[in-house]
């Protein structure tokens, strides 16, 4: 078992987690992991009907789970599929299946395979999208979801040694064709990393060091960000002065108005940092427009940020708290 994974696991000794585990060789692993280790944990497996195989690996994810002992539960995503998006939308289903049935267990944190080839791979898309410090970060290891916990305890752990433990133990787990669809940008960076480090020096592990010490920095903002935001916001809207958010330092006011509108409009995702830059120009002026499902305005000195189809008027009681902490 992975030293770094056995160091991750004290702070959560005693627990009860709850495990996504979709019939891969991560999440194959970390189940038997988290079983070795005596955790009291509940494997959830999500069927989205998408694929011919679908059933089958949802009936051998409750096989494992009951040779192991261990309690499963299984959720059909139901309903129509859209036409566009699908793999995002299928995503968010799935953590929204597992995050309620956490809710009503009252178990407070769902365990997660993502693990360090997944960072890599994310952070070398981030880098051909030209993302900022955040992408750049890659995955935190503990974020919130619907009030639940979701832990990543496996992002310091190559795939290989996770493929290495289940052929030792003759440990069964299903491969999906999508890796291995170069159609997907995700599929052709896994396909020619090697280059980076083959012809460029450019290791895994000196990626994930660049990675961790960008985490760093994208924490320390993100701690501003969130000074800020506790300022500003009452009942689900959000009130400034125009100074206010232009004396912020350049990225923290993007990140600032990006957080903003995922908290109020209720997205998963910030925009695009092209729709950002837009926005921040639109609001250098009176004006008025739609982001996020949010609406966004500016009057005189004083700007506006609330859920679509809220009241977006000007409370004179607000403006003028803020009026004196500006002097």
């Amino acid at each position: 078992m992975n030293q770094k994974f056995l160091d991750f696991m004290h702070e959560f000794a005693g627990c009860r987690i709850a495990v996504a585990v979709s019939g891969g060789v991560d999440s194959v692993t970390l189940l038997h992991w988290l079983h070795e280790l005596g955790m009291d944990i509940t494997a959830l497996h999500v069927n989205h009907g998408l694929r011919p195989n679908a059933g089958i690996e949802a009936a051998y994810v409750r096989d494992v789970c009951s040779a192991l002992h261990v309690p499963c539960h299984i959720f059909t995503w139901d309903g129509d599929k859209p036409p566009t998006g699908i793999e995002a939308a299928a995503r968010a289903a799935r953590y929204k299946l597992m995050t309620d049935f956490c809710v009503r267990a009252g178990i407070g944190y769902l365990f997660v395979a993502h693990q360090a080839d997944d960072q890599i791979e994310t952070f070398l898309l981030n880098l051909a999208r030209g993302s900022g410090v955040r992408g750049l970060a890659g995955m935190r290891a503990v974020t919130m979801r619907d009030g639940i916990q979701i832990v990543r305890p496996l992002l310091d752990v190559p795939r290989n040694e996770l493929v290495r433990y289940c052929d030792t133990h003759n440990i069964k787990y299903f491969h999906d064709e999508m890796n291995d669809d170069p159609r997907y940008a995700r599929v052709r960076m896994r396909q020619h990393r090697h280059v980076l480090r083959d012809m460029l020096g450019v290791s895994d592990d000196r990626i994930l060091l660049a990675m961790r010490n960008l985490r760093r920095v994208a924490d320390s903002a993100d701690r501003a960000v969130d000074d800020a935001i506790a300022s500003v916001m009452n009942d689900g809207v959000a009130q400034f002065s125009d100074s206010f958010l232009f004396d912020l330092g350049p990225d923290i006011r993007l990140q600032f108005i990006a957080a903003l509108i995922m908290q109020i409009g209720g997205g998963d995702y910030p925009p695009r940092l092209k729709s950002l830059q837009g926005a921040l120009r639109n609001l250098s002026s009176d004006c008025k427009f739609t982001l996020g499902r949010c609406v966004i305005r500016r009057l005189g000195t004083r700007i506006i940020i609330a859920r679509e189809g809220a009241r977006t008027s000007f409370r004179k009681k607000r403006e003028h708290r803020h009026a004196k902490e500006e002097k």
